[in-house]
């Protein structure tokens, strides 16, 4: 089973390499959910270590409604992303009705060409979720992250588990959101490919306040990451 882990720096991305994880998704500020990470940490990330690097595109924090002058600002970004050889791209765009926007999703795919291409949980706010699923099919996006619509994926795997059935053989659902060693197994016993965690120890005291807003930012953590590593494989 695939470990992706959600890096917020150079020290996270380390210790995913160090862990045994087979894969990051580079990004900053996990406070409001994750941003587009800065060009240094990019070049830094992929020019010393080895683990394949998706890179979350994603220009603010709040909603996932961007303008024209947005969106060129993210057509920039995945260029540079591809040019520094990245492996992937996680990004999306939803309409003020909270739907996928296809127009400008599509064309976020077709920059992304040569690469990976992950709808990130922007999809957690979509209304009819199995109507967007069957847009991102058509879109052809190769995985889709989720917490099945809840704050944690552990609370939302029996509509990912849904999802996943509808897509088989189409697109990848990877559940995301509060995945640790405690939880894990579940998704492996439940047929998924992968996972996607921060493997961050959060001091009891701090509790997800929403889909994305965490509050707390940290560090990923290689024992973590090694013993979930070791849990799915």
């Amino acid at each position: 089973m695939i470990v992706e882990i959600c890096a917020n720096s150079f020290e996270s991305a380390k210790a995913a390499q160090d862990g045994g994880a087979d894969r990051i998704e580079l990004c900053t500020d996990l406070s409001v959910g994750g941003l587009t990470p800065a060009r240094e940490l990019i070049d830094k990330v992929v020019s010393e270590l080895d683990i394949p690097t998706h890179v979350l595109i994603r220009p603010r924090s709040g909603n996932f409604i961007y303008s024209q002058d947005e969106l060129e600002v993210m057509f920039g970004d995945i260029a540079y992303c591809i040019e520094m050889g990245c492996a992937g791209i996680v990004s999306g765009v939803l309409t003020s009705e909270n739907d996928i926007d296809i127009q400008s999703t599509r064309r976020l795919i077709a920059a992304s060409v040569g690469v990976e291409f992950t709808f990130h949980r922007g999809f957690d706010l979509c209304w009819k979720p199995r109507h967007q699923l069957t847009t991102l099919i058509e879109l052809g996006v190769v995985r889709l992250l989720s917490s099945g619509q809840q704050a944690n994926a552990i609370d939302g795997i029996e509509l990912l588990k849904e999802l996943k059935t509808v897509s088989v053989g189409k697109l990848e659902i990877m559940p995301g959101s509060g995945i640790n060693p405690k939880n894990a197994l579940a998704f492996k016993a439940a047929g998924f490919e992968s996972i996607h965690a921060s493997a961050i120890k959060k001091p009891k005291e701090i509790a997800t306040q929403s889909f994305f807003e965490t509050g707390y930012e940290g560090i990923s953590d290689i024992q973590t990451i090694s013993e979930l590593v070791k849990i799915l494989s």
